[in-house]
């Protein structure tokens, strides 16, 4: 992306979002570039910071140290695996022809599903959990706009809103995956973490979910081993109870406030 491309992304997001408080990137070249051009100052070594962008609108962009991406946190992880899974559907499958319009779409689509990502529970309710989102943060609004409907592979060679659904379908299922994935990292213990508890909330991993939907139960019941580590819980969903679930299926979401 060049500067001017930087810029002009910069408008589309202001003219849908409204205006922003604060930027943050890396020390991309074209960031460093984009800031240049609209009159701000460039960063040095010592002030990681940019004060004097757009002063109206009270907007600063703050800028990564050199050669520490690393410090991008959760952006930066969702930036990875959307990459890792549009680079897999568009290259590896071959849909070099998507249009304009089919991509611009597909982005869209992508979008909504990032930001439909459940965060921590916030009802009081465990019954009825209500889950966090990004998406409810941005638009102040519960909920997403429901999939328009079923599609297969064949629905790739009709029009051009079926073939959308199909890709969006496609990223969904593999971005649900790596999503639940990032709840149980595999990493070597150096600290005790707490264990499931009754009254916990947790995502459950099931492949036919539709599109944006997480599936949520209620712990109502653990299992310690020997060395009193929860490794079987029993949870209820709305409609059903789940006897005896591993503890590596359901993903548990940080506690709410």
């Amino acid at each position: 992306m060049d500067t001017a491309s930087c810029i002009n992304a910069l408008r589309r997001f202001f003219a849908v979002r409204g205006p922003a408080k604060q930027l943050r990137s890396d020390r991309g070249t074209n960031f460093i570039a984009a800031s240049a051009e609209l009159g701000m100052r460039p960063p040095d070594e010592k002030q990681n910071s940019i004060l004097n962008y757009l002063h109206s609108k009270d907007c600063t962009w703050e800028f990564n140290p050199p050669h520490a991406s690393h410090m991008g946190g959760v952006w930066e992880l969702m930036i990875g695996v959307s990459r890792r899974i549009l680079d897999s559907m568009l290259l590896q499958n071959k849909y070099t022809y998507l249009t304009h319009e089919v991509l611009c779409t597909l982005m869209a689509e992508v979008s909504a599903i990032i930001n439909a990502r459940p965060l921590v529970p916030i009802s009081s309710d465990p019954s009825s959990p209500v889950l966090l989102s990004p998406a409810m943060l941005l638009t102040q609004k519960p909920g997403l706009l429901a999939p328009p409907g079923d599609f297969t592979g064949k629905d790739l060679l009709k029009g051009q809103w079926r073939q959308v659904q199909v890709l969006a379908n496609e990223f969904w299922s593999r971005w649900r995956n790596e999503y639940l994935s990032t709840l149980h990292p595999r990493r070597k213990w150096h600290s005790t973490h707490r264990n499931l508890q009754p009254g916990d909330i947790v995502l459950l991993k099931q492949t036919q979910a539709p599109r944006n939907e997480w599936p949520m139960a209620l712990v109502t019941s653990t299992f310690p081993s020997a060395n009193g580590k929860v490794r079987e819980v029993v949870v209820k969903t709305s409609s059903q109870a789940w006897p005896d679930l591993p503890y590596g299926q359901p993903g548990q979401l940080p506690r709410g406030p």
